[in-house]
């Protein structure tokens, strides 16, 4: 029987071959631990040369990203600044005073996707007065997804505005230091491989160049591991409370824009600081990093399920190699479900189950296996879960419900009924015992 290590490899092999890759690193992590690890290929193309394995180092591009915005999240947690500040709050004088923070980490501030100086990735870094001056925005992409690399040295530069040493160094001790990122740095550190260009007609490479982009570093500079980058995705699943609690993990994970064609079903969204894909129905999160010479992958999923994948060469890697690889793992290494047992403190919240109506419409409330509450419609509706704030208060977590509050309203004499962002459910179709907007017809149903 072939094994699920097997099939991952053997996908590996396959996109490594056919695509031209001359080295790739993969990994399959699974509730934190890594279930797979493989390298295939030479760090510098060549027959004889050095073998990649798992502690080969990669530039990871755009995937740094995600580590600025984990670094704003933070200051913000402290009251440090708010996600909503403009950006000329912290560096005054640009010309995009109205740009927000949020905005910035979400792609939807208007700014220019790249620098006007000669392709940054592969030129001399420009400093902080340089970036500050090209801080421009593009009326067009104001409120829109626009992927700006810009934008991200200056979240980067606001990062170091107010901790008053570098982005990196905040990385370094904030992040890498409390996860035990040892192998992730800002410069190539051996073993590493080389940045390569393939010929798209030939069998040949050419070296790319590699620097320090200075002030744009926060858009793409770092470089890492599979094995690195585990311990990364597990905490962008499941949040660490030396840098990061879940609940504020959750907000990185909200799609706040979209990029896909109008008319579409959406397939990929944009959070604070990471991308959001719609993948059959099954959400995954993560990002994508492409500088000259690497491309690399981070994806995960909600239940706990992460793909790694690194490479070096400027193009060439399989659109689907991550959605592939997940395939494999949940067909021949199904998860279990989990096993069932009684919740016997759940039982407050019995009164709140069952049926509700608003007005005619029928819906559903159930206690979750976490204790929260969810309210399903019956046929087609507004449903939600709701998080417990308070003895007779609760808070939307997601839908139409999200940040708005449900409260239980007890009257003298009769049973209770749910106010929810002031509609009323009550137990029959507009009880006239509760207190219904507008009142209800004294001539009842006829």
């Amino acid at each position: 029987m072939v094994t699920t290590a097997e099939q991952l490899s053997h996908r590996l092999a396959v996109e490594q071959s056919d695509r031209r890759l001359p080295s790739v690193s993969a990994a399959w992590v699974r509730d934190g631990e890594i279930r797979w690890q493989d390298a295939i290929g030479t760090v510098d193309a060549r027959p004889d040369g050095s073998p990649a394995t798992p502690d080969t180092q990669y530039r990871i591009g755009s995937i740094t990203k995600t580590f600025v915005a984990v670094l704003v999240l933070r200051l913000a947690e402290e009251g440090r600044l708010a996600l909503d500040d403009p950006l000329d709050r912290y560096l005054p004088g640009t010309a995009t005073a109205s740009v927000t923070l949020r905005s910035l980490l979400s792609h939807a501030g208007g700014i220019r996707a790249e620098t006007d100086n000669p392709w940054w990735e592969r030129t001399a870094g420009i400093d902080e007065a340089e970036l500050r001056r090209q801080l421009i925005a593009r009326d067009l992409a104001v409120g829109h997804f626009h992927y700006s690399n810009v934008g991200y040295g200056a979240l980067g530069a606001v990062v170091a505005a107010l901790r008053g040493r570098s982005w990196l160094d905040c990385v370094r001790e904030e992040i890498l230091a409390p996860l035990g990122m040892s192998r992730t740095t800002d410069r190539p550190a051996a073993p590493h491989a080389t940045g390569l260009a393939v010929h798209p007609f030939a069998d040949v490479v050419l070296g790319e160049p590699e620097h320090d982009a200075v002030a744009m570093a926060p858009a793409g500079q770092l470089w890492s591991t599979t094995g690195d980058l585990a311990r990364y995705a597990t905490f962008l699943q499941a949040g660490d409370d030396r840098v990061l609690p879940a609940a504020v993990l959750a907000r990185m994970k909200r799609p706040h824009t979209w990029d896909d064609p109008p008319g579409q079903r959406w397939s990929r969204a944009y959070g604070l600081g990471l991308e959001i894909l719609n993948a059959d129905g099954r959400r995954q999160y993560g990002h994508g990093g492409s500088m000259p010479g690497f491309l690399a992958m981070l994806r995960f999923r909600a239940d706990g399920d992460a793909i790694l994948v690194l490479t070096n060469t400027t193009t060439g890697l399989s659109p689907t190699l991550v959605g592939d690889l997940l395939t494999v793992v949940d067909r021949s290494a199904p998860r279990s479900p989990t096993v069932w047992h009684a919740r016997p403190d759940q039982a407050d919240r019995l009164e709140l189950t069952g049926e509700w109506f608003w007005g005619p419409a029928r819906l559903t409330m159930h206690v979750r296996p976490d204790g929260w509450l969810e309210l399903v419609p019956v046929g087609a509706g507004r449903g939600s879960r709701f998080r417990r704030t308070g003895a007779d208060s609760w808070e939307g977590q997601d839908g139409y419900y999200l940040g708005e509050t449900l409260r239980v309203i007890r009257p003298a004499g009769t049973r209770p009924y749910l106010d929810l962002a002031s509609f009323r459910l009550t137990r029959t179709p507009y009880d006239p015992d509760a207190d219904i907007p507008g009142g209800v017809d004294p001539a009842g149903w006829s």
